[in-house]
């Protein structure tokens, strides 16, 4: 005969192990806590990366310094070589990402848009035709090539250039929004530098 051939409640409810009743219950003394020492102690606690003291796994690893791999911006590149290729703008016209797309030139318009100015095949010839591109950015060899070629390019910036206040389509390219502050040393510089000329002028 089986305990559960007695009753279908048998085993299910466990009586607790009552601790410190006498060291012939086995339980007794220490509580089965083992003996003196931080643990034994009540609202014992350590953080779980805690290794008894020595130096800790992540301080023992190489540190191999900053990394911008997070906030790198990812182009969809293509070359002007490539372009003039493809039959779509074997003539000129309108140059987009959406374009390129359908060319089958770049995959889809989830990331920026950049064209790069190698020619490949055109590369003695020149550029001969006229192209109108509208991208993220364009290099300032593209940006040469098309322009003297009767073309034109406009480029939008990443969300980088935006937020930096650069406009990519102008000659001056600094940025006019201050992202962080400056450097104790370059304001001290500064400071110095203006107090020179005043002391120049007097």
């Amino acid at each position: 005969m089986m305990i559960h051939e007695i009753t279908a409640l048998a085993g299910k409810n466990k009586s607790r192990k009552r601790v410190g009743r006498g060291r012939g219950s086995g339980t007794g003394k220490t509580s089965g806590r083992g003996h003196n020492g931080a643990k034994s102690r009540s609202g014992y606690s350590a953080r779980h990366s805690f290794e008894g003291g020595q130096m800790p796994f992540f301080r023992r690893i190489a540190k191999r310094g900053f990394t911008n791999t997070n906030f790198k911006v990812r182009y969809w590149t293509t070359n002007l070589g490539d372009i003039l290729t493809h039959p779509d703008f074997a003539k000129g016209g309108d140059v987009t990402a959406e374009k390129l797309v359908a060319a089958g030139l770049i995959r889809d318009t989830k990331r920026p848009l950049k064209v790069l100015g190698d020619l490949g095949d055109f590369a003695e010839g020149g550029l001969k035709v006229k192209l109108d591109i509208k991208a993220e950015r364009v290099s300032d060899s593209v940006r040469k090539m098309v322009t003297d070629a009767g073309g034109s390019v406009h480029e939008s910036g990443s969300r980088r250039d935006r937020v930096r206040g650069i406009d990519r389509n102008s000659t001056d390219r600094v940025p006019t929004n201050l992202t962080k502050k400056p450097k104790r040393r370059a304001a001290k510089k500064f400071d110095t530098a203006d107090s020179g000329k005043k002391k120049g002028k007097n």
